[in-house]
């Protein structure tokens, strides 16, 4: 059994008691147990009302273009949101968050509205982009923060959530689609200050290293332009350290390393910039706050 049918299994068994809905919700056109019936109840009780209405003032797209968040149980974005969205207001936790990341950052900034922010896009469409809408079609982030550290400087931090997902070795080069990704970014990755390093463009053409490889353009865009006045950023992979179908499968032939962190560093012009951490481990910091408690059993309970 594969981490997936691990957490699918442990996703069946929960539902009953943690979100007292019967399943057999749609996904893919057919009933499944592990997709609720109420979608809504995916999301954490303390979370759940105003992260809905987050997403509706910012007119952000939910998962699979939909308006509003999926009922499958082991989906990634929820399982973001759910870690991550109980920091928005909270500056104290936040900043736990970040030092654990970073033990140099004192604080956490705000970003627009709250101390994080979700699938965010840039001030400007990444290079040939043709949309610039949060959370569809265009290069967004799962997560956005903002972190001063001792030296009073700002720095973006730029969160990618996986969970139970694992990528084939499919180029994204294929096809009329596969000749507009390349002419999208060609730019921008033949610049002479480009964050990333290869010999040839094409190996950044799978995923997960096509998503990383946006996003990090993505980043040093932002501080080109000094968005949020950040002079660096820090791109965080967290992925559970028991996926090891996703950590360990390096899905570009051209790209070589042990794990996806160990070849993803490989291409950085600068490879501290990028992290790959376990939400657990990203999370922990947050027991020292007095009022977590049944917030961190709820993720106990439910991915950990």
């Amino acid at each position: 059994m594969n981490y997936r049918e691990e957490q699918r299994e442990r996703a069946v068994n929960l539902r009953d008691e943690l979100f007292r809905d019967p399943g057999d919700g749609v996904y893919k056109s057919a009933k499944r147990e592990f997709v609720l019936s109420k979608p809504d109840l995916n999301l954490w009780t303390g979370i759940r009302e105003d992260a809905l209405e987050y997403y509706k003032q910012n007119r952000i797209t939910w998962w699979d273009s939909s308006d509003e968040p999926t009922g499958h149980l082991l989906s990634s974005q929820i399982a973001c949101i759910n870690h991550l969205y109980y920091l928005r207001q909270r500056q104290d936790a936040s900043t736990l968050v970040l030092r654990n990341i970073d033990y140099t950052f004192q604080k956490a900034i705000k970003v627009d509205t709250g101390f994080i922010e979700f699938e965010k896009v840039g001030s400007s469409k990444l290079g040939k982009e043709k949309q610039l809408t949060r959370g569809a079609n265009c290069t967004s982030i799962d997560a956005l923060m903002v972190g001063e550290n001792i030296h009073n400087k700002r720095t973006l931090f730029l969160i990618e959530w996986k969970y139970t997902e694992s990528y084939g070795s499919e180029s994204k080069l294929k096809g009329d689609s596969g000749k507009q990704r390349l002419e999208s970014y060609k730019e921008l990755l033949n610049s002479k200050d480009c964050p990333i390093r290869v010999s040839h463009i094409e190996a950044l053409y799978y995923e997960p290293f096509y998503q990383l490889m946006r996003q990090t353009l993505l980043g040093w865009q932002m501080v080109t332009r000094k968005e949020y006045d950040c002079e660096d950023w820090i791109h965080l992979h967290v992925i559970p350290d028991d996926n090891k179908e996703l950590k360990n499968t390096i899905t570009s032939p051209y790209l070589k390393g042990n794990n996806i962190e160990e070849a993803w560093k490989n291409v950085l012009v600068e490879p501290n910039r990028y992290i790959s951490m376990d939400p657990k481990r990203l999370i922990l910091p947050l027991k020292d706050c007095g009022d977590t408690k049944s917030f961190l059993t709820y993720l106990k309970k439910r991915y950990w």
